[in-house]
């Protein structure tokens, strides 16, 4: 038998080089939303403009059916169950009285999010009073605590998974800021201290308690009552809690904006995954990494079998080349050295190309004026302390992070893995805040650096050096920079314009999993403001700039003759490609998963024809055309 010898130093397992695609297995999520279901959350909450009057339990399934939309695109490997306490029917593991547990067939009570799931529950409210049913729970004289018993149940659906590999999150939901109001004497101390413990005993076991309350129209939701001590809440972090002063309250804004509040709250910044930080030689400390921004993809392509319709595996089996039997076990690799084949283990190929440690180690100090903008290549790494495993990592981090603001430098640092090993260069950031609390919190930036090969020298605009480059005048450049501040876009950020492409793409599959018979209208954000071209600061600015770059009388023929040129170059690509996809039926290629067979260049005649981008690898293209076609 043979061993090939070629990819003998190859990676057995793909090593992936961003963090950020690593963000799966280490940040999964399982999140109870636990609902009251109380008579006082059916009250009216408020009226938005041209639509009839909504209550509080309508505002609060309509923000988990959103969120549980883009939580079954973005992260459908979270797991997410649905509870409701202060119900007249129970339905739970404990078969607790008032707690009413939601779900759909074939499906586990915590479990990823379906599409049969937010369908159901986004209309549950049609058939709730019948199924489920609205009643206090705790009233005088009743012993029963539905609180306590939601608080138990929730505990119990998470009770699968170890805190140190899943995020374990419980949220809360409700407009009554005194639970236990409607009781007093030794039944409310009992009651209220029985579920302060029961809530203490989840929070020991990993599992974090956050409420998102709703201010009712005649008072506004004090925490201080119960919440601040279920939560675990004093001093300045009650104060962060409350409503910022002169904020108006949830129940008096428009409706939407309160939706918006919960949807922030109901999604947090998770950390990628945790690294080790080596300061010196006996001196290592923890850290969290965030994915602060990353470009969103469409999700891949899933194979599925024709009849079981379950998702197909990808198994490679090794055959000998003399006998043709199936080899098994692991394959041993070889390199030939001096006529003999020199084998190696597994464990040796290992320990070769073990690079890097995976670990982030310190290498030195330099002024931040020797870092240039151009050697941001990729997204950088949000970097915050942790002493989850290593005690005394906040003091150490915050020392150095001080040091470097106080002397302004940026630290040097090795780190990344096996395969992709690089130098990165780590930004303290200091703390930025306003009247309305943090804007951005202290921590440190982690830049990945080029390589030397990355970076090339400018090519020369003539290769004649006694020719002289062409340079803007004086004048040319104060009408530019006039022109640039009237287009200037105040307080911009990209989180405020949206891919119309994707958004139409979860469009699409939204509409298809929902059954919905019409398509949402999907605004493309990133189209020119027309109206705001066209005012007239705006519309002489470019005009001043036009003649001061090409003159008064430039040749207006000229440029109108390039334009057609190019204009009727690319009506002839349009038209030959309308001709070429006219040759293949396209709805049938889709049923049968044969426009993989095609080649890219037939796959573009499709998206040429329609008006579609060509752009990325043949994956993306077929994922397009079928997103167009509705398949």
């Amino acid at each position: 038998m043979d061993l090939d010898p070629e990819g003998v130093f190859g990676d057995d397992e793909e090593e992936l080089e961003d963090d950020f695609f690593q963000e799966r297995v280490a940040t999964k999520e399982l999140v109870v939303y636990l609902i009251d279901a109380s008579p006082k959350m059916f009250s009216p909450a408020g009226k938005l403009e041209n639509q009839e009057e909504e209550s509080y339990f309508h505002t609060v399934v309509s923000c988990i059916s959103q969120s549980l939309k883009t939580l079954i695109i973005n992260r459908s490997y979270d797991e997410v169950a649905i509870c409701f306490f202060n119900t007249r029917e129970k339905k739970n593991m404990q078969d607790l009285n008032g707690v009413f547990v939601f779900n759909v067939a074939e499906r586990e009570c915590l479990d990823k999010p379906t599409a049969r799931l937010i369908k159901e529950f986004s209309h549950i409210e049609e058939q709730f009073m019948g199924e489920i049913g609205s009643q206090y729970q705790i009233i005088p004289g009743n012993r029963e605590n539905s609180l306590y018993n939601a608080i138990w149940v929730a505990q119990g659906l998470l009770r699968k998974g170890s805190a140190k590999t899943v995020d374990k999150r419980i949220l809360l939901f409700t407009n009554e800021d005194d639970p236990f109001g409607s009781v007093s004497g030794a039944a409310k101390i009992d009651m209220t201290r029985t579920t302060l413990q029961r809530a203490k005993d989840a929070q020991d076991l990993g599992i974090s308690i956050e409420l998102l309350p709703l201010n009712r129209s005649d008072e506004e939701f004090n925490v201080a009552l119960f919440y601040a001590d279920l939560l675990g809440l004093d001093g300045d972090n009650l104060t962060q809690f409350m409503p910022v002063a002169g904020e108006k309250i949830w129940s008096l804004r428009r409706l939407d904006d309160m939706k918006d509040q919960l949807r922030k709250r109901m999604f947090k910044k998770r950390k990628v995954r945790r690294i080790t930080f080596s300061v010196a030689d006996s001196i290592s400390i923890e850290l969290n990494t965030f994915a602060l921004i990353r470009p969103t993809l469409p999700g891949a392509i899933t194979w599925l079998d024709s009849i079981t319709n379950v998702p197909l595996e990808i198994q490679n089996s090794f055959i000998c080349a003399d006998t043709g039997a199936l080899l098994q076990g692991h394959t041993k690799r070889f390199h030939p050295y001096k006529n003999k084949n020199i084998k190696f283990s597994v464990e040796e190929l290992l320990e070769v190309k073990r690079v890097s440690t995976g670990h982030l180690r310190l290498l030195g100090f330099k002024p931040l004026s020797c870092l240039k903008d151009y050697y941001n290549l990729k997204p950088s790494t949000f970097l915050f302390p942790s002493d989850k495993e290593i005690i005394g990592s906040t003091r150490i981090f915050i020392a150095l992070h001080r040091s470097m603001l106080r002397l302004q430098r940026f630290a040097v640092a090795f780190y990344g893995s096996s395969s992709h090993p690089q130098m990165v260069a780590l930004i303290a950031q200091d703390e930025i805040s306003n009247s309305s609390g943090q804007v951005e919190p202290p921590g440190m930036h982690m830049i990945y650096l080029p390589y030397s090969d990355d970076i090339r020298k400018i090519e020369e605009v003539h290769m004649n050096v006694d020719s002289v480059a062409p340079r803007a005048t004086d004048d040319q450049i104060q009408k530019a920079t006039a022109l640039l501040k009237r287009l200037d876009l105040k307080d911009f950020s990209v989180y405020q314009f949206a891919n119309p492409s994707l958004q139409r793409h979860y469009a699409v599959l939204e509409a298809l999993a929902l059954d919905e018979d019409e398509m949402p209208d999907i605004k493309d954000e990133t189209l020119p403001d027309e109206e705001g071209m066209a005012r007239p600061k705006i519309v002489n600015a470019l005009e001043e700039f036009k003649v001061s770059v090409y003159g008064e009388n430039y040749d207006e023929d000229y440029m109108e003759i390039s334009v057609s040129e190019a204009s009727k170059k690319r009506k002839d690509i349009v038209e030959n490609a309308v001709k070429e996809c006219a040759n293949y039926n396209w709805a049938d290629l889709a049923d049968n998963g044969k426009l993989k067979d095609l080649t890219v260049v037939e796959l573009k005649y499709y998206l040429t024809a329609h008006n579609l981008p060509v752009t990325g690898k043949k994956e993306a293209l077929i994922n397009r055309i079928l997103t167009h076609l509705g398949k």
